[in-house]
């Protein structure tokens, strides 16, 4: 199932399975598909870019290994508003920078799970959602952690 949700960032069509969000994709799709589940994501996401949401509450299944878990659970902890390098993530997790920055990189349901929110030692790292490095300065500006870049 999909949907699509008009952001600032962009248009995100949302895929859903068994009631949770699995993916979150730039760009327009036909999709008609409604649920329970994308009225929630849309309520939130409105909320979110209204500054009026911290947390995300809706049911999220991204799917993948033990570690895949560990990270996303990991990115889910970092406050609204702060960040985190790669290397503390790594430290915490246990494995190496790079692994951060590829589990990053891969994450299937960018805002909502908030890869944004890793930065490199020396500067922003990338940013695989639609615009790159300037949507997550634009996430991180949303929620008040552009003081942290400079």
């Amino acid at each position: 199932m999909r949907a699509e949700v008009d952001s600032p960032v962009g248009t995100l069509t949302l895929t859903a399975a068994d009631g949770a969000i699995t993916a979150v994709d730039w760009g327009r799709v036909p999709t008609s598909d409604t649920a329970p589940v994308f009225d929630q994501a849309r309520a939130e996401l409105a909320a979110y870019f209204a500054r009026d949401l911290t947390a995300f509450t809706l049911p999220l299944a991204p799917g993948g290994s033990a570690f895949q878990q560990q990270f996303y659970a990991a990115l889910c902890a970092i406050p609204h508003g702060e960040t985190r390098s790669y290397g503390d993530l790594a430290a915490d997790l246990g494995v190496s920078a790079q692994a951060i920055g590829q589990a990053c990189g891969a994450n299937p349901i960018p805002i909502f799970i908030p890869c944004h929110r890793v930065l490199g030692a020396g500067g922003l790292g990338g940013y695989s959602g639609a615009g790159g490095v300037e949507t997550k300065i634009a996430l991180l500006k949303l929620e008040g952690a552009a003081s942290l870049l400079i």
